[in-house]
């Protein structure tokens, strides 16, 4: 016969549990229904927006197609990538193998700063420095420019995540291989590194495609398709419409920026389900090889 104590000690411990997990569960709902509100108003409204004349026709005025602001999203954010991709990939390679002095030290702080630096203080400082101090006016390079600046620091700390995951047991092996110290960076701690590696490129690319006060501040606003021109030229963007045209009181700009909403986040899913599907398959490739 168990102790009554035993016993009351027991019952508590569910009490709590349950406690705990109702929390848990009350927790849950308070910010998953918000954000299903939200997502069920973007999707239904931006849904009932899609035409095909918004994907083949330029914006009017307040009326008109996306063509000139999703083309210009693309282009701002593989611009942005372009830039940041290499900077912040070997940022982090340097941080996780070379980064333990003083030196290393300096870098990773300045790099968590950047991180918190607001999206409107960079682009007011690039407004300054690019837009007006260097001349280019709004344009392409200083909208990608400043949205590199932006997430540079997010694709360094994952790289050295991901680097400083990689067994250490593995680059000692193949150092006494006789490996060469760049041979198992490359050759056997990236492979590993990889999907980290891809993940933080993933989380720089929704936030680059979600911001907008950088680029009010250098790529400025066009109703014109992108001519090739870097410099001295603005661009439309889909965020520049989500935040504009939602303040009109016109039905077809409400529809507009509905509809770039609906577009924002259906590219950000797409690169998601696309990313996960390209690591499955790659982690048996992978496997086969070893």
């Amino acid at each position: 016969m168990p102790h009554p104590l035993k016993i009351s000690r027991i019952t508590r411990r569910k009490w709590l549990s349950g406690l705990g997990w109702g929390l848990a569960a009350a927790s849950f709902v308070l910010v998953a229904t918000p954000l299903l509100d939200i997502l069920f108003t973007v999707v239904r409204k931006g849904m009932s927006a899609l035409s095909l004349a918004l994907f083949t026709q330029v914006t009017n005025g307040i009326s008109g197609g996306l063509l000139n602001a999703i083309t210009g999203t693309l282009v701002l954010v593989s611009g942005a990538l372009i830039i940041a991709a290499p900077v912040g990939v070997l940022a982090g390679i340097y941080l996780s193998e070379f980064g333990r002095g003083r030196f290393g030290r300096t870098v990773r702080f300045l790099d968590d700063v950047l991180a918190g630096v607001p999206s409107i203080v960079l682009g007011y400082f690039s407004y300054v420095t690019l837009v007006i101090g260097l001349g280019w006016q709004f344009s392409v390079l200083a909208g990608s420019l400043t949205l590199a600046i932006m997430v540079v620091p997010y694709i360094a700390r994952f790289t050295e995540i991901s680097f400083m995951q990689v067994p250490g047991g593995l680059r000692e092996a193949g150092y006494a291989l006789g490996l060469r110290e760049f041979t198992v960076i490359m050759r056997l701690a990236l492979p590993l590194a990889l999907p980290g590696i891809l993940t933080g490129v993933l989380f720089a690319i929704a936030i680059a495609l979600g911001e907008t006060a950088p680029l009010i501040y250098t790529a400025g606003w066009s109703n014109f398709l992108w001519n090739g021109r870097l410099i001295h030229e603005p661009i439309g963007y889909l965020t520049y419409v989500i935040w504009s045209f939602i303040n009109q009181p016109y039905r077809s700009a409400h529809a507009l920026a509905f509809a770039a909403a609906f577009l924002v986040i259906l590219m950000v899913l797409v690169i998601n389900v696309g990313l996960n599907a390209a690591l499955r398959r790659a982690r048996p490739a992978r496997a086969g090889q070893r």
